[in-house]
């Protein structure tokens, strides 16, 4: 197939960035190492900014949820097993029942029925 000046074919050599201020401080190289083979790569902005990666505490239940609060089923000392009701929540017309993950004791309660909560709020602390 004949090629014209038109249709060249273009280098990762012939591609320059343009530099600006701006570009220069947002590029962040780091190296990495896959199979004993090392490159060098960009960082961009969202991947600087996202949120670090946390386990799930098991002392803490969280709304997974925004919702109301309607009912709850446990109270501060007592002992619950696992798969025992805590809470009630309604969001969008529906009711979700929070159950226990770990047997244990509830330590504070820190809704209480009618409240508005927002999503991953803490609703219940464990001993």
């Amino acid at each position: 197939m004949p090629t014209s000046e038109k249709s060249k074919s273009l280098n990762l050599k012939d591609i320059k960035p343009e530099e600006t201020p701006e570009n220069i401080e947002s590029e962040v190289f780091q190296t990495l190492t896959i199979e004993d083979v090392k490159y060098k790569t960009r960082l961009t902005k969202k991947y600087l900014n996202r949120k670090p990666y946390e386990p799930v505490n098991p002392k803490q239940v969280l709304s997974f949820i925004p919702g109301t609060i309607k009912k709850i089923y446990t109270s501060k000392g007592k002992k619950v097993k696992t798969g025992e009701k805590l809470v009630d929540l309604e969001a969008m017309k529906m009711l979700n029942t929070i159950f226990a993950h770990n047997n244990g004791t509830v330590a504070e309660i820190l809704v209480k029925e009618g409240d508005l909560v927002s999503k991953n709020k803490l609703l219940i602390l464990f001993k």
